[in-house]
């Protein structure tokens, strides 16, 4: 295994440079145009493309005999441009919706295709033998020739989304304001999915009709889930798609009968799991800790705000029976946010009994005012009832900041008048709700 990876990264083997730049061009084309497709909400559309242009690699030879790769290609595009004007015709003037015509298009497409394949196996053409390889894809096979054509398609594939980003941002995110301003829409979007259907070219020979939805869609997920712009995203589902190349072939170069292409979609799906679990806002394990963070500040709320309410009624000397009563809770988990809020200095214990802090008396004041006001200004507006405001209010007091709560009192003393010194007194320790929450 040494001596493999040893000739893997000294790149003196011819083939490993072709496989290699091949995978290369291949992953990052894919993740550069598969943000578009995904973010269009066409992320099936490479899927479709890549099944309609069998066909045309089929036609392609059995009109000239001829396996070279610029040859098949060009059919293979033409039958993908053909299948992007079908699906477009069928959205267009019919009532089928546009998943159903990508699904319709897929499979007549690629039955067809198999078809002629089968015809072609079976003709007894001397040089026929082959050109299933791009129904599973084959790296193995690429050459210096097909190197230059695939290098020559990225180049322009990158080209055009440089010249056109604007475009194109402005066909996914707002469709209407791009054709106000006087763009073609329906022209912006068939130059899109042209392009995908070049990066389905791309890929078509190593990875293969059958593969190569995967390498469309799985760097751009991934990649969306660690950024919020959209260039970023572009740039990073391109990154991981080119590691996705570079790992797939040097993972099929340690397994000379591993095939790059399955690997290289293996390798994204990591990626992708990785981003899924690991991203810093969006992925699973920060979403997990941010609801935890918010349970155990509503938790914390809840308490604080139950201790004040009590203590407003005149009981200075809280015991965790009294904290129970009023917040529903049983008593054993109120003793266990008793000792985290005693730990933060928020509550001390004093001969048994517990009392606030100034702090945490501080913070609860704030609580129960943002309740109060939140439930006076539904009132104010007439949005609730004023038998139906306390459970909203009781949801929202958590996510008032002190700043939107300034706002709130500025609204309701140019409107109503309002006295804020007396918004304290405002049904106190009347509230009949038992505050919720779970426990973090």
């Amino acid at each position: 295994m040494l001596d493999q990876t040893l000739r893997f990264f000294s790149l003196a083997d011819a083939n490993v440079r072709y496989v290699l730049l091949g995978s290369l061009l291949i992953g990052g084309t894919s993740g550069l145009l598969g943000c578009f497709g995904v973010l269009r909400k066409r992320s099936l559309m490479g899927d479709a493309l890549a099944h309609a242009a069998l066909p045309g690699v089929a036609l392609a030879f059995m009109l000239t005999g001829s396996k070279a790769l610029p040859v098949l290609i060009l059919g293979a595009a033409i039958s993908g441009l053909l299948g992007v004007l079908a699906i477009q015709v069928i959205v267009g003037q019919t009532r089928i919706k546009s998943d159903a015509a990508i699904g319709l298009v897929l499979s007549v497409f690629f039955g067809l295709g198999i078809v002629l394949l089968t015809h072609v196996q079976r003709s007894g053409a001397g040089n026929q033998s082959g050109l299933d390889k791009f129904l599973f894809g084959q790296a193995a096979s690429l050459v210096e020739e097909d190197l230059r054509v695939m290098a020559w398609l990225a180049a322009g594939i990158l080209a055009a989304v440089v010249l056109f980003f604007k475009e194109f941002k402005g066909l996914i995110f707002d469709a209407g304001f791009l054709h106000a301003s006087g763009f073609p829409t329906r022209l912006v979007d068939l130059g899109l999915m042209g392009l995908i259907v070049l990066t389905v070219m791309v890929g078509l020979q190593a990875v293969g009709v059958v593969l190569m939805a995967a390498m469309l869609i799985t760097p751009a997920v991934a990649a969306r889930f660690w950024t919020e712009r959209l260039l970023t995203m572009v740039w990073l589902s391109a990154l991981f798609g080119s590691l996705s190349g570079v790992v797939g072939t040097f993972v099929s170069s340690l397994a000379p009968r591993l095939p790059t292409g399955p690997v290289m979609v293996l390798v994204s799906t990591a990626l992708f799991a990785f981003s899924a679990l690991f991203a810093p806002r969006r992925g699973a394990l920060a979403r997990w800790r941010q609801h935890r963070a918010n349970v155990r500040r509503e938790t914390r709320h809840h308490l604080l705000r139950a201790a004040v309410e009590l203590e407003e009624r005149g009981v200075r000397g809280l015991g965790l029976d009294q904290l129970a009563v009023r917040l529903g809770w049983p008593q054993g988990r109120v003793r266990r946010w008793a000792g985290r809020l005693a730990r933060e200095g928020l509550i001390q214990s004093v001969q048994g009994r517990w009392q606030l802090t100034e702090a945490g008396r501080q913070q609860g004041a704030f609580v129960v005012k943002s309740h109060r006001l939140w439930e006076y200004y539904l009132v104010h507006r007439e949005i609730l009832a004023a038998d139906h405001v306390d459970r909203p209010a009781d949801e929202v007091e958590h996510l008032l900041n002190p700043e939107i709560i300034t706002r709130l009192e500025e609204i309701l003393q140019q409107e109503r008048q309002l006295d804020i010194t007396r918004l304290g007194n405002l049904h106190k320790g009347e509230s009949g709700h038992r505050p919720g929450g779970r426990e973090g």
